[in-house]
């Protein structure tokens, strides 16, 4: 008797996406990719090719019922998120079901279930929510943010009253709700936290530091692993990002928890996605850095089975630095002819065609080392 072919839905197709592709085929499932055209190299690497809109979700249920497969996952993308769990859910996959979509992908309900549960996250207010009288009590700075987008998409650090206004048309703007969220600006060094849950047991991989453009609009320029922390401190950061995921219902699969913590230790959530980290977090820098197999990890927890925690290469120091302009192209050509074997990869770079960076989708590519 032949054996059942295993297959994966896997919903987005760009290069962060082609990570889990890859390793889907390696693991010898039958991949179906659904996305736009536009952009898709999964649309080269997929085993099938579907250019329907990952929003399009019960168009991509109808696909998914003829196609039968053992899991449906993403990795990098909220908006892929909530389609993954609508199509789990109607198939009777493991997911994290719609509930958790929404809190983990619309900023106002997350911060309104974040504030009823006790974890510690700064004080906002919903675009649709404020008042003259609500400014006039606002502590400046502020950041405001589209309710519902990621990649430091529409974000505006508010040092003012005059300045709020066009800041939350800006964010309503990227929105696809067309709201925004008016937020207490923390201070403090910002970090993400990587873990894996399985059945509702949460077991945490890693902690990566975040280097930022700054203000006004905070565009991711790199990330790094490991980061140290007092072992007091990274205990408290665990507790309160276990205790936020079981707040927001994420059950299975990865997650990725942005915080901050300040010089007095305090901990603050910025906010927490029920998926794996973008700029190849979850994808590269994981495994580089910790030994495991994360996007393995999320391919059997999509499929029902126990995440193996077995090691597949020795840590190292890793490191995802992104491409601005022709300055860090010159920095990559120096490290390929000096230090080669410190490349993990380079992405496709897009020509320099003079635009100016003003969010993560706009970086011209990235290059990830390891040391």
């Amino acid at each position: 008797m032949n054996e059942k072919i295993k297959k994966l839905v896997v919903i987005g197709a760009n290069d962060f996406q082609n990570q889990l592709i890859l390793k889907a085929k390696e693991r010898g499932f039958e991949t179906h990719v659904f996305a736009w055209r536009e952009g898709a190299i999964g649309e080269r690497t997929a085993d099938y090719f579907y250019p329907i809109s990952i929003i399009e979700k019960e168009n991509i249920l109808e696909e998914c019922r003829k196609i039968q497969p053992d899991g449906v996952i993403s990795i990098a993308s909220d908006l892929a998120a909530i389609t993954v769990n609508y199509v789990a859910e109607h198939l009777g996959l493991t997911g994290n079901g719609i509930e958790s979509s929404l809190l983990a992908t619309n900023k106002c309900l997350m911060r309104k279930a974040f504030e009823e549960n006790g974890d510690p996250s700064p004080k906002n207010y919903c675009s649709d929510e404020i008042t003259e009288e609500i400014v006039d009590k606002l502590q400046f700075p502020l950041i405001v943010k589209p309710v519902d987008r990621s990649g430091s998409r529409g974000i505006t650090k508010v040092l003012n009253k005059k300045e709020l206004k066009e800041a939350i048309s800006i964010a309503e703007q990227y929105s696809f709700d067309k709201k925004a969220i008016v937020e207490e600006f923390i201070e403090g060094q910002e970090y993400s936290v990587e873990y894996i849950s399985y059945r509702g047991k949460h077991i945490f991989l890693a902690l990566t530091q975040k280097f930022t453009t700054g203000e006004p609009h905070f565009i991711e320029t790199g990330h790094l692993q490991p980061v140290e922390l007092e072992e007091e401190v990274l205990n408290r950061v665990k507790w309160i990002v276990e205790h936020a995921l079981d707040t927001l219902k994420i059950q299975n699969g990865a997650s990725h928890s942005e915080i901050k913590i300040n010089q007095k230790g305090e901990i603050k959530i910025i906010e927490i996605g029920g998926r794996m980290g973008g700029d190849c977090i979850g994808s590269d820098l994981v495994q580089l850095s910790t030994g495991y197999d994360y996007v393995n990890m999320v391919i059997d927890v999509a499929c029902g089975l126990k995440p193996s925690f077995d090691k597949v290469c020795e840590p190292s120091t890793a490191r995802i630095e992104f491409i601005f302009g022709p300055d860090d192209m010159k920095k990559i050509q120096k490290m390929k002819r000096e230090t080669p074997a410190r490349i993990h990869r380079i992405s496709e770079i897009e020509p320099f065609d003079g635009r100016k960076v003003i969010d993560s989708a706009s970086r011209y590519g990235y290059i990830i080392t390891k040391e």
